[in-house]
């Protein structure tokens, strides 16, 4: 598949992207400049990721606050100045049993939460749509097992679509090809992977050459992929639009340049896709 693909990577860029470009579609996951926070949940694993961070972070914010009341304390109230006479005792017993239970209690009432949430991740469901994604130095792999057609992505603007990972007049004529803006660049793939709103996805992840990681900040997912070895990851994704992610694990050299392009479609727009792709790629 990878020699086949290297042959034909500049007609999908100018062909198979445009066939299917952005079709109005809302560029929804993707990193912002100067913003703060995640990016918006576009299912429930980063719906429920979001959720216990916000509570994980009162929970932090409250700890930090009384630490520092007690050393506020400390520091004003037993200084050599306002107490030249030190106590003398050197245990407590029930400040020693407080310390110790009360920070079990934490860990317990975090923990039942953040649990089920990862038990949810790691469960996985029956797919609508399945997928494997294999990483390579420095591209992705997609087989559709569904469908029996298979393809390779690329970075817009990689050697494989007449770059070289920098960003020049034809690599922005390129972005706006296949609908995307100059801003996405490094983003945007030439085919992107697709997929339609609110069936279950499960993906297959594995490795090519060394390990990958495919990960998509919006959907709450992140998975290794490990040569040998099939990992899962499963998404229902919520709303239609079009999210980045990247290569999450250091793989060499171009490792910045292997980013993930999914878009998310109505089912009707997903079956055309498919159609195109399986006459292409099949």
């Amino acid at each position: 598949m990878r020699l086949k693909t290297m042959l034909m990577a500049l007609s999908a860029a100018f062909f198979a992207a445009p066939a299917f470009a952005q079709d109005a579609l809302e560029v929804i996951g993707q990193p912002k400049d100067g913003a703060f926070g995640f990016q918006p949940a576009a299912t429930s694993l980063a719906e429920d990721i979001h959720w216990l961070d916000g509570m994980v972070t009162i929970i932090i914010t409250v700890i930090t606050l009384f630490v520092m009341a007690l050393l506020a304390i400390c520091i004003f109230r037993y200084n050599q100045k306002s107490n030249p006479t030190p106590a003398k005792f050197t245990h407590n017993t029930p400040v020693e049993i407080a310390w110790t239970i009360v920070p079990v209690i934490i860990l317990v009432f975090i923990g039942a939460f953040s649990l089920p949430v990862l038990f949810n991740q790691q469960e996985i469901p029956e797919g609508d749509i399945h997928i494997k994604a294999t990483g390579y130095q420095w591209y992705w792999g997609y087989e559709y097992s569904d469908d029996e057609f298979a393809y390779d992505s690329y970075m817009i603007g990689s050697p494989a679509t007449g770059g070289d990972n920098s960003y020049n007049e034809d690599v922005e004529a390129q972005l706006i090809e296949a609908g995307y803006e100059p801003e996405h660049f490094l983003l945007a793939t030439d085919t992107p992977v697709v997929v339609p709103v609110g069936k279950t996805v499960v993906l297959t992840v594995t490795g090519g050459d060394v390990i990958h990681s495919w990960t998509i900040p919006a959907f709450g997912v992140k998975q290794d992929g490990v040569p040998g070895r099939l990992a899962h990851l499963w998404f229902t994704p919520e709303r239609e639009g079009i999210y980045f992610g990247q290569c999450s694990e250091l793989c060499g050299i171009a490792h910045a340049y292997m980013p993930i392009t999914v878009k998310v479609v109505s089912e009707e727009e997903y079956a055309t896709w498919i159609a195109q792709m399986k006459e292409e790629w099949g």
